[in-house]
């Protein structure tokens, strides 16, 4: 007989707003900066310290970039229950528009490992999708 180990209520919501930084792209060099807000929020029952970060982004022509690093904006946040944390990055691709996905790897405070999934987002130079 074999025991399995409960999964206890650990889950993150991710919410994003993202922007367009006019000043710092150069469209006629193929290159589009974009920052993006995230909200973190702890909606479980048990906290959660988040340990690294895994990002797929993606640009019209099919250029894919991962990124891997530890905690976000230099900082691991433990978030206790209905706590958040919001931090701002951005990233630069080489078309006006453009999307990211990826996950944030977290642990509960008895060791238990899981992903935060932040869903597909579309980065978006203003008048690019009609």
């Amino acid at each position: 007989m074999t025991s399995q180990k409960e999964t206890p209520d650990a889950h993150i919501d991710v919410g994003v707003t993202t922007q367009y930084i006019e000043d710092q792209s150069s469209p006629e060099e193929n290159r589009f900066v974009f920052s993006y807000t995230i909200t973190i929020r702890n909606t479980g029952s048990l906290a959660a310290k988040l340990l690294t970060r895994h990002w797929i982004i993606n640009d019209a022509n099919g250029n894919v970039q991962e990124v891997h690093g530890e905690g976000v904006v230099g900082e691991q946040p433990y978030l206790l229950p209905n706590e958040s944390f919001e931090y701002t990055s951005g990233t630069v691709i080489e078309t006006p528009v453009g999307s990211m996905e990826g996950s944030y790897q977290m642990i509960t405070d008895d060791g238990f490992a899981f992903d935060a999934n932040i869903p597909a987002f579309t980065l978006s130079q203003p008048n690019a999708l009609h």
